[in-house]
């Protein structure tokens, strides 16, 4: 059998040489069997397949020719061509050829061949190609709409799935080309062509028909992204004299298939779907985004689309292309074979648990899988590619492990287990800090920390734009007082994998690592009860940068515990750790009971002392403790310490705000109009000050009373400020 290379004009009416005979072909006729002309659908994938092959043939008419893939068919004795593989490339090219003749107004006798192409496969689609090649549109409106308008048009053929991709295509073309000049000059010349072969000797019958096309579906993402792969590969060969594409295309066939195999799922919880389409996709965004990062990029500044990540980073025109497929060779081969286990999985369980085990980091069990690998190509991105369903921080957790595959010969396995520790650490501590957004892309400057962690065991502590400097310093004190005690390796660990921690310990410190039982027991009480042990033992609040917004606890929340406990701008943190430390240092252990007891004593003495600073009302009034994010604001607490008003939001004062003296006092008359900073009765309203109450009017905020709170030398109160407010709310509010 011959194979030669044709264009869609010159194939009509070429002799075809098949062995000792030849025919000269002079009908192009998609047959019954075959399935419709899906191009033109208009679904997300075959919208990004049909923009794709219609940029090729834009690239072929304004810049470089193009050769597309084989087509085969069989040609009977009449030199009726019927194609077995091609009729969506040979139909694209059919309208790409229409379209140029009628915008161009090629006279009528160079483009008849087109009569010569015909849809077999209903009889509205071969009428429809027939009438087409007669009609003369406008392009004053959208060709789809023209052509439907016609009177040679049936109502009943916008039903036809072949006639309405195709109106689909047109549009498109007309769309890409339609500012394009001397498009039919450049088809002449060869500007797009492909190799025919016949395979009439094969016998083309319908059963050789449904085998070929028994899936009856247009060819998946990934069929389309492989072969695409592999003709940009090709072309790197040729331009380099290297011998890659068979390779990558054989692993993509076996290993990298029988890795991902496993793994195979479908996204429509199809159960008879054993692909890996979807899984081999994701994780190749995965190593492009890394390939990014090293560069000292965002992925941000790219489209997610996976054809344009091949293009931009695997075309012989990208001078790292090499590069970038050796890239892609060791990011996928380094999971093929993971010295001393079957599975991926298995390995990921040896060093990562949901609780803490000795010698394994810890993963959140709520959101994540131990097997980080499973999560990156299950969930990488939706659709859309702009809602990163696998995290910036489970990212650079999966790139650490994988320098550590790609280089298993030269880092022991044990030296990777306590360096694993450290990454994880920083990346828990780092939220802030592990950002890719064009104005603050601080991941390039992380991968490379990490690749000197991993590689190394370096903390490197010089790179700009690194993870959190706080937890920098931290870790490398850690590795410095473990050097020194290396026995003491379990209990750090153990306190680290606190989930109140999250691998910074610097609000207990290695200073007070022996209070690490003592840490745990304490936070297996009543978080309410803590917070309030906290306060009796002193005020262990902290200021943030705004300076009007404070930091406590929450009986709920544990983010609120989280920014006490991560040391960050916040003011306060070293208070904050020696409150903790005082408390600590008074029992052994904790329990409810021993923290109502502290609870108790304290409340006890402030009474019976008749002093009442303003950690005395937070203990003994619950409605001071904020119980969701644990933000209360002040903006003098210099000169207006008992001030505090509670939030019920994390950054901003709202109508659920609340001076909590008033609503302790008179709940039912507190204004969300005022962020429940006033008690509003009939005539007057009630606010609260430093060391007094103000009653005012409320037609003209004229001030009618003063309820004075006695303090002493100090400014601290002597009387039960909410007792006085209720005392006189009950003697007076009743007549306003």
């Amino acid at each position: 059998m011959s194979t030669t290379l044709h264009s869609f004009m010159d194939i009509f009416e070429t002799e075809i040489i098949d062995g000792e005979t030849s025919v000269r072909l002079n009908k192009i006729a998609i047959p019954l069997i075959q399935r419709d002309y899906a191009q033109g659908r208009e679904y997300n994938d075959v919208t990004r397949v049909r923009t794709r092959f219609l940029n090729s043939l834009y690239n072929a008419i304004t810049k470089d020719p193009i050769t597309l893939d084989f087509i085969y068919g069989d040609i009977d004795e009449k030199g009726i061509m019927t194609p077995l593989d091609g009729q969506q490339r040979l139909t694209t090219l059919f309208l790409l050829h229409w379209y140029a003749a009628r915008k161009e107004n090629i006279s009528k006798d160079k483009y008849s061949f087109l009569k010569m192409f015909s849809y077999e496969t209903r009889y509205s689609a071969r009428y429809f190609c027939a009438e087409l090649v007669e009609f003369t549109p406008t392009f004053d409106v959208k060709l789809s709409e023209d052509i439907r308008n016609q009177a040679w048009f049936p109502f009943d053929w916008k039903n036809d799935p072949t006639i309405s991709s195709m109106l689909v295509m047109l549009d498109a073309i007309d769309e890409r080309f339609k500012d394009v000049p001397d498009i039919w000059n450049r088809l002449e010349n060869k500007a797009i062509t492909f190799y025919f072969l016949p395979i009439k000797d094969m016998g083309l019958t319908d059963e050789l028909y449904i085998k070929m096309n028994s899936r009856g579906k247009p060819l998946t993402l990934f069929e389309h992204f492989k072969a695409e792969l592999e003709r940009e590969i090709r072309a790197l060969d040729e331009k380099t004299g290297q011998k890659v594409s068979d390779r990558i295309i054989e692993k993509i066939d076996k290993a990298w298939t029988d890795l991902l195999w496993n793994y195979r799922s479908s996204s429509d919880g199809d159960a008879e779907d054993n692909i890996i389409d979807d899984e081999f996709l994701r994780y190749f965004k995965f190593v492009c985004d890394i390939i990014c990062y090293r560069k000292g990029e965002s992925p941000q500044s790219y489209s997610s689309d996976v054809f344009d990540l091949l293009h931009l980073y695997f075309s012989a025109e990208n001078e790292n292309a090499l590069t970038n497929i050796e890239t892609l060779e060791l990011f996928f081969d380094c999971w093929c074979k993971i010295d001393g286990y079957t599975t991926p999985t298995e390995f990921l369980e040896s060093f990562m648990s949901f609780t803490h085990e000795k010698n394994k980091i810890m993963v959140d069990s709520r959101r994540y899988k131990v097997d980080i690998f499973e999560d990156c190509i299950h969930a990488y991105s939706d659709k859309t590619g702009k809602t990163r369903q696998f995290p910036l921080n489970r990212i650079v957790l999966l790139y650490a492990i994988t320098v550590y595959l790609q280089h298993q010969s030269e880092v022991a396995y044990a030296d990777f287990v306590r360096r694993i520790r450290i990454v994880n650490n920083l990346i828990q501590n780092s939220e802030d800090e592990v950002s890719d957004r064009l104005d603050r892309n601080r991941i390039p400057a992380i991968i490379q920390a990490v690749d000197a962690i991993i590689l190394t065991g370096k903390i490197d502590d010089t790179v700009e734009n690194n993870f959190n400097v706080n937890q920098i310093q931290e870790e490398k004190e850690k590795a410095e007082f473990l050097a020194s005690n290396p026995s003491r390796a379990v209990e750090l660990f153990e306190l680290e994998d606190h989930d109140m921690l999250k691998g910074q310990i610097g609000i207990i410190g290695l200073d007070n690592l022996s209070f690490a039982p003592r840490f745990a027991s304490l936070f297996t009480c009543s978080w309410d009860k803590i917070d309030c042990a906290l306060m009796a033992t002193g005020n262990y609040g902290q200021q943030e940068r705004n300076k009007w917004r404070y930091q406590f606890a929450s009986k709920s929340l544990q983010l609120a515990w989280d920014e006490l406990f991560h040391k960050s701008a916040n003011a306060g943190f070293e208070n904050t750790k020696n409150i903790l430390a005082k408390l600590l240092a008074t029992k052994q252990s904790f329990n409810d009971s021993t923290l109502d007891a502290i609870i108790s004593d304290f409340i006890f003495q402030c009474e019976n002392d008749s002093v009442y600073p303003w950690i005395y009302y937070y203990v003994k009034y619950p409605v001071f403790r904020p119980g969701s994010y644990g933000k209360m604001s002040n903006d003098d607490v210099a000169n207006k310490p008992y001030m505090y008003s509670v939030m019920q939001t994390k950054t901003q004062l709202s109508q659920n705000t609340y001076m909590p003296y008033l609503k302790e006092a008179d709940d039912a008359h507190l204004s969300r109009d005022e962020m429940g900073q006033r008690l509003v009765y009939k005539d007057v309203y009630v606010v609260c000050e430093n060391d007094s109450y103000g009653v005012y009017k409320n037609e003209d905020n004229e001030l009618v009373d003063t309820v004075s709170i006695s303090q002493n030398d100090k400014g601290i109160d002597t009387e039960d400020r909410i007792i006085k407010l209720k005392e006189y709310i009950s003697s007076s509010m009743t007549c306003k």
